[in-house]
């Protein structure tokens, strides 16, 4: 059997393109590795941030917006409550990189928003505390996302639609020809007109197997998850929103209690690593570390450890995502995000189906392509 295409990784991004896809009618066939959703990569931790005020570039806000409105599609046909709206506060220093990035896409695209001193903060979120000099930009439609949750939704969905999904299937290479491209895994061959690679932290070794020259620097990250000192609901998700809070060397986020204890951890700050050498446990100093800072912006917060676990950016030197053509036009590499791009997966799901179906995408992913490296 011949497929239209194949999908090698079936995280956020590849599983996100075979939902996409078999819900249009292409015959799909999904290969990764493990078992998806699972705690090796990049897609875990109960809960992701999504956010429209992008401190990172304003080009992103449109393809944010457009993920809204299919994530509340999966929802919607999945049965599954994968997006809990709390508000997204981002704080810092008025004319740091965060606050001000932020305002850039809230000008840009006319973001509802309130702008925040260091008393309105407290005063609208008790739970939270912030510097003297720092203000907050509150936008109200950001939230959480449930990352598992999602995953294995788009993995239900793809399937439903005919979509012939293979776990523990490890790629070892392919090959693209006149006609179209072989995948193949340890004891199997698979046909198909075209090829989306999404295989996150495992692209790095994958690429080197292929001859592929692709900047990719792979960084362990942790997220830890303390239980307040004392039980308030000010700490709950429910009354306090996602958060991110710049310091001069970190940026730090938060998540209220949404049942799992309040979540935190730095942004961008781990150590280059790889998905077979990192190393998955977490220090007693790391856990140290977070907790003094999650005192800093949200006191009593930091009481018992429930959990903390590491997790893989794939990283591109500029931290913006590469969505483009490699091989001759046959095979799509798809969105190594660089710690940022879950709450994008649906929308980049649909803009890969529009790619390898229709050969164009409304979407602007000028930005994301291979040849800014060059």
């Amino acid at each position: 059997m011949k497929y239209d295409v194949a999908i090698v990784g079936l995280g956020a991004m590849g599983s996100a393109s075979a939902y996409t896809l078999a819900k249009r009618g292409a015959k799909v066939v999904g290969l990764d590795r493990l078992s998806p959703p699972h705690h090796m990569g990049s897609t875990h931790g109960h809960t992701r941030i999504i956010r429209e005020a992008y401190y990172e570039h304003p080009l992103y806000v449109p393809l944010v917006r457009r993920s809204y409105e299919l994530w509340a599609e999966l929802e919607r046909e999945s049965g599954e409550k994968l997006f809990t709206q709390t508000g997204g506060l981002w704080v810092g220093p008025e004319h740091g990189e965060l606050v001000r990035g932020a305002m850039e896409s809230v000008k840009a695209h006319a973001i509802k928003h309130d702008l925040l001193d260091s008393a309105e903060i407290t005063h609208r979120f008790p739970a939270y505390r912030a510097r003297r000099d720092w203000v907050g930009l509150l936008e109200h439609r950001a939230g959480m996302m449930a990352p598992e949750k999602c995953v294995s939704a788009f993995h239900a969905r793809a399937r439903k639609h005919g979509a012939d999904i293979h776990l523990g299937a490890e790629v070892i290479k392919w090959s693209v020809g006149a006609k179209g491209v072989t995948v193949n895994t340890q004891n199997r061959a698979f046909e198909a007109e075209r090829l989306i690679v999404a295989a996150g932290a495992w692209l790095p070794g994958l690429a080197a197997k292929m001859s592929l020259k692709i900047p990719l620097e792979i960084e362990r990250q942790i997220s830890h998850w303390f239980a307040p000192s004392q039980k308030d609901a000010k700490y709950s998700a429910a009354q306090t929103p996602v958060a991110l809070f710049e310091f001069p060397a970190d940026m730090f986020l938060t998540m209220g209690d949404e049942g799992h204890g309040v979540k935190c951890g730095k942004h961008h700050s781990g150590r280059p690593t790889s998905p077979e050498k990192v190393n998955r446990t977490v220090s007693d100093q790391e856990n140290a570390e977070s907790r003094a800072i999650l005192e800093e912006v949200m006191p009593g917060a930091g009481g018992k450890l429930l959990d903390a676990r590491v997790c893989l950016y794939t990283n591109t030197p500029d931290r913006h995502f590469i969505i483009d053509w490699m091989e001759r036009g046959r095979a799509l590499l798809l969105s190594p995000c660089s710690g940022h791009g879950f709450k994008f997966a649906s929308g980049i799901g649909e803009v890969a189906a529009q790619l390898v179906s229709d050969g164009k995408t409304a979407m602007d992913i000028t930005p994301f392509s291979l040849s800014r490296f060059q």
